[in-house]
């Protein structure tokens, strides 16, 4: 990580900051000064609004100086880099006649291949009965599934 570069994060994304490349054109700030405001320190809040509208924002900085990278994809690339090495814990949680409940971010391998990180609570079949596999979606109910 270069010194001038600065990362500010929320859940989905980091947004790179090169000060050196920084033309000062000002069509961050005045296109969404909820999240870029230069008179305050850090100068980059990620909660202000939606990461949608935050890359929406960051694609128009007319000198790259402004740039972002998705947090799964990081994500994806530090457990490929490092295989074997958990998470501090993992909790998994076994619901009563339910899914299974993953509270912690995880990287779903499908059966195809088709990799994808969730960062929030995710809810896996346990019954077979789901027909949004592997995740739930409450055709336990329907199965009679006790478990």
């Amino acid at each position: 990580m270069a010194k001038d570069t600065h990362h500010y994060s929320n859940k989905e994304i980091t947004v790179v900051w090169k000060p050196a490349a920084c033309v000062h054109s000002t069509i961050c700030w005045k296109g969404l000064a909820e999240v870029f405001n230069p008179r305050e320190r850090p100068w980059v809040k990620m909660d202000g609004a939606a990461t949608d509208k935050i890359i929406e924002q960051v694609k128009k900085c007319p000198s790259g100086a402004l740039s972002y990278i998705s947090n799964a994809d990081t994500l994806v690339k530090e457990l490929k880099e490092a295989p074997g090495e958990l998470p501090d814990v993992l909790k998994v949680e076994v619901t009563a006649n339910g899914p299974y409940l993953i509270s912690s971010a995880c990287l779903i391998v499908h059966s195809n291949g088709r990799e994808e990180i969730k960062t929030d609570t995710v809810a896996l079949c346990r019954c077979g009965s789901s027909q949004n596999k592997p995740y739930c979606d409450g055709n336990h109910n329907n199965a009679g599934f006790k478990g």
